[in-house]
């Protein structure tokens, strides 16, 4: 049975979320299905998928190889279409989704350059920090940063996200450095509020494993903006995304406390849905942004 064949069943089936809707696809019985993950699996040693009479999910093992597999397929497909397309131009309307505060830093201004190489094309950008519906909403790619639950969609990361705990020097000259996480609750901390009950979390890296902490603090707010303004006037502690604060820190407006304590960096991924040809505006869109996104001496220089 073909390798690849059997990679490409088992996104399919991950993506649906059954054999029967994954055979369906493809147009044969579920028996075949079931019986290229059994290969599969036999193949591979481990067990990728937990099947009940109603419904298919993923192992751990099988969610780590979900992401490689998604990529390879991905890496394929960029590959045939490269030499299909020959010289084609892209062409169309590119309908993009990004987080509304890394989208004006780092997409916003990275488009002028991409629709001046590619004049066919013309873009629409929403910047949103609500998760847009790339299907039914007819999106062609989102950025996203972090977590990606929804295995329905292909993934391709295309950098590193980092996140520090920053102070303004005054703040700090008036109520010290924290030295370790517990001293966290002795700060005015400024939490990202996400409704009126509840608060994201901060989270770092202790004993070798990452730790979500609660913060308090006397002033919150849905706006990331904010809160790195409020921080910059020394209002108190935040943490916030190296994109955003970056040019702070170099120019000493903030300064990193609890260093030794970073969580790793989360991904900036590209989105978008299971197709078997990517439009060309899209792939080469991502590429841009991964050729950006991917070199450290852009973030070192951020000024985009």
């Amino acid at each position: 049975m073909d390798r690849f064949k059997q990679i490409e069943t088992f996104v399919a089936v991950a993506a649906k979320g059954s054999l029967s809707a994954a055979a369906a696809l493809e147009g044969v019985a579920p028996a075949v299905i079931g019986r290229r993950i059994d290969a599969l699996e036999s193949r591979l040693g481990v067990k990728l998928l937990v099947r009940t009479t109603r419904r298919v999910t993923l192992t751990f093992e099988g969610s780590a190889f979900l992401e490689d597999c998604q990529r390879i397929l991905n890496d394929m497909h960029n590959a045939e279409a490269a030499v299909s397309a020959g010289g084609v131009k892209a062409s169309g309307h590119l309908r993009l989704s990004a987080p509304a505060g890394f989208g004006r830093r780092h997409v916003a201004p990275l488009l002028p350059v991409f629709i001046e190489t590619h004049r066919d094309v013309s873009v629409t950008l929403d910047l949103s920090d609500r998760l847009v519906d790339l299907v039914n909403e007819g999106f062609d790619c989102a950025i996203r940063l972090g977590e990606l639950p929804d295995s329905s969609l292909v993934s391709l990361r295309l950098g590193e996200n980092r996140r520090v705990c920053v102070a303004s020097p005054s703040y700090l000259a008036q109520h010290g450095r924290p030295a370790s996480l517990d001293e966290l609750a002795h700060h005015n901390c400024l939490a990202f509020g996400s409704t009126a009950n509840q608060q994201r979390g901060w989270t770092f890296s202790q004993d070798g494993k990452v730790v979500t902490i609660r913060v308090n603090g006397n002033m919150e707010c849905t706006d990331g903006a904010v809160l790195h303004d409020w921080c910059l006037d020394g209002y108190g502690l935040a943490w916030r995304s190296w994109w955003e604060v970056g040019d702070d820190i170099r120019a000493g407006r903030l300064v990193t406390v609890l260093d030794a304590f970073a969580a790793p960096p989360i991904g900036i991924h590209a989105v978008f849905a299971q197709r078997r040809h990517l439009p060309l505006r899209v792939r080469l869109f991502i590429d841009h942004l991964k050729h950006h996104y991917s070199s450290p001496a852009y973030w070192r220089d951020d000024s985009a």
